[in-house]
């Protein structure tokens, strides 16, 4: 749909029932008269035609808590319109229709929609498909009919829809077939976790991770900066002592500072953190025992000083003993090292990082929680000065996200253009080598990445399992958004 459109009415509906439509839960409504195929409107939130039986008894399980908060939205003397809809399909369903399986399809229960069919002898069945506006329409709450005119028409230029064509013509196809939900169980969790993801960003994320992977949305998720991780962006400031400084704190307090910031990165990026040892006089800064064993020593200040090496040589020996040697060592500090410095690491086999390279990598991990592969982190640990050598690490796995990310793009514009379901590992290569490919890849490369991307613990891409590799089909899920650093 290009064209401008032009709203000048508005249907009145349930408020629970626009707001599931405004979230993509569902493509349907009830209302009391049959709507027209191509009839355009607002959809208007009401309580005045919510029938008088109990929520838990009309809805099924999944929309009543979204029936309970927006019942309430509906008292004040003006409400804001969000959204507007186009009809679809109007179905007009009488008494053999069989309501359990409609009602598995659909957000009412069964017995509400014996209800409706006793009372009104058939059921209008929309299929809407749904739009943002640009600008919440402001109105009264005196609605008496179902469909009621404006004052001042708006006018829609660019219409943006809830679903994309394809998400939308598949829910359409499920529900005409009266296909039930895929997964039911993600539903139930939604809906459970639907009232933390208000005030905690963790259970929004997974909210929205979830709405995506049920269809219910199709657009790229943005990921809100999470404030539980806003100590990310004080790491390179702890490494400097001289900031500190300007604070009033103490030399000591702001090693320690430092020190704190850095076990708790090191930490936030899957080393174990062993507790016995502490810095402190005497003391090692820093000791992780898995994935392999790590001794860190923290320097805050302009630079680090030459006895860096020594001194994390002889205090390693004397709590390590033996396994000092078999141990990676690591130096933390800002600034450049002096001459003397990286050769006594080489000699030593000390790894140098600047405080900001701890912070690029920590900064990866909040972006990508599953990128850092500390395994293979350690083979880029090399004696002396290596902030090369990370950043060449981070730029590598940010290739190999990014390519990920092209792949599950190609599957989805492919079926979109095609308008097939699913697609093979032969077609895709074909569409792979014509579509500006980061990297070549041969079929059985492209087809391993795909079986990454289709693993239940990813979900990007959905599988269907044949007899062998290049007869298996894939499908869409949801996308992988790119975070630009």
């Amino acid at each position: 749909m290009s064209e401008s459109v032009l709203i000048d009415q508005a249907i009145c509906l349930p408020a629970q029932e626009v707001e599931a439509l405004i979230q993509g839960r569902t493509i349907a409504t009830i209302p009391r008269m049959f709507i027209d195929p191509g009839r355009q409107f607002a959809l208007y939130p009401t309580n005045a035609s919510t029938p008088p039986l109990l929520l838990d008894y009309y809805y099924n399980a999944n929309l009543q808590q979204i029936a309970v908060n927006n019942l309430a939205k509906v008292n004040s003397e003006r409400i804001l319109i969000k959204a507007w809809a186009k009809c679809e399909l109007c179905q007009i369903l009488d008494d053999t229709e069989p309501l359990d399986i409609l009602s598995k399809s659909t957000i009412w229960s069964t017995e509400a929609l014996r209800e409706i069919l006793l009372q009104h002898h058939y059921i209008f069945l929309v299929y809407l498909r749904v739009y943002e506006l640009d600008e919440p329409i402001e109105v009264s709450t005196t609605a008496t009919s179902q469909f009621i005119p404006f004052s001042q028409p708006t006018i829609v230029i660019e219409p943006k829809p809830i679903l994309t064509d394809r998400t939308f013509a598949q829910r359409k196809h499920q529900l005409e077939n009266r296909q039930p939900p895929l997964h039911p169980e993600l539903e139930e969790l939604q809906s459970a976790i639907a009232s933390l993801a208000i005030s905690q960003p963790a259970a929004k994320q997974l909210d929205d991770d979830i709405k995506v992977f049920l269809g219910w949305s199709s657009d790229k998720l943005i990921k809100q900066p999470d404030p539980d991780l806003a100590w990310i962006n004080d790491i390179a400031k702890l490494g400097d002592r001289s900031i500190e400084k300007d604070e009033g704190k103490s030399n000591y307090q702001a090693g320690t500072d430092f020190e704190n910031i850095a076990r708790r990165s090191l930490d936030f990026l899957g080393f174990k953190v062993e507790e016995n040892y502490k810095g402190g006089a005497g003391g090692l800064d820093l000791f992780c025992s898995q994935p392999y064993p790590l001794v860190c020593e923290c320097k805050a200040g302009k630079s680090i000083p030459d006895r860096a090496v020594e001194e994390l040589d002889r205090i390693g020996k004397r709590h390590l003993k033996e396994n000092y040697l078999q141990a990676m060592r690591l130096i933390i500090g800002p600034g450049q090292p002096t001459k003397n410095l990286k050769e006594s690491a080489q000699i030593s086999k000390i790894s140098i990082i600047n405080v900001m390279t701890l912070q690029k990598l920590v900064e990866f991990k909040a972006k990508y929680p599953g990128a850092i592969n500390l395994v293979e982190l350690q083979q880029y640990l090399e004696p002396g000065q290596i902030n090369y050598k990370i950043d060449e690490y981070i730029d590598k796995v940010e290739r190999e996200i990014k390519l990920r990310s092209h792949i599950i793009q190609l599957v989805k514009k492919h079926l979109e253009k095609t308008g097939d379901r699913d697609v093979g590992v032969d077609a895709l290569h074909i569409a792979y080598i014509y579509a500006h490919p980061p990297q070549p890849l041969t079929p059985q490369n492209l087809y391993e990445i795909m079986i990454e991307l289709s693993s239940p613990l990813t979900g990007y891409l959905g599988r269907i399992k044949r007899s062998n590799w290049n007869s298996d089909r894939f499908y869409f899920l949801r996308d992988l958004p790119i975070n630009q650093r």
